[in-house]
């Protein structure tokens, strides 16, 4: 069994090495919290699967928007 200090630097080095493989994982993660959360909320009327694209299209809009805040107002960085 892996203690949590092991497991967070192992997390680690792959972020640097695979960025965007890792990110997509962790996105993918959040969604298996948002998605039963918008299932549940539209009360049945959509599918499972509509609500698995909507968690994802509400990440990705979030993810966008954070990026975007970062780029106007440390316009250095990029």
């Amino acid at each position: 069994m892996m203690n949590l200090p092991a497991f967070i630097e192992l997390a680690q080095i792959q972020l640097r090495r695979r960025p965007w493989s890792s990110l997509i994982f962790l996105g993918m993660c959040l969604n298996l919290i948002i998605a039963p959360a918008v299932y549940a909320a539209a009360g049945g009327e959509i599918e499972r699967s509509s609500a698995w694209a909507i968690g994802l299209l509400g990440l990705l809009t979030l993810g966008l928007s954070i990026y975007l805040f970062v780029v106007i107002f440390q316009p250095e960085r990029f």
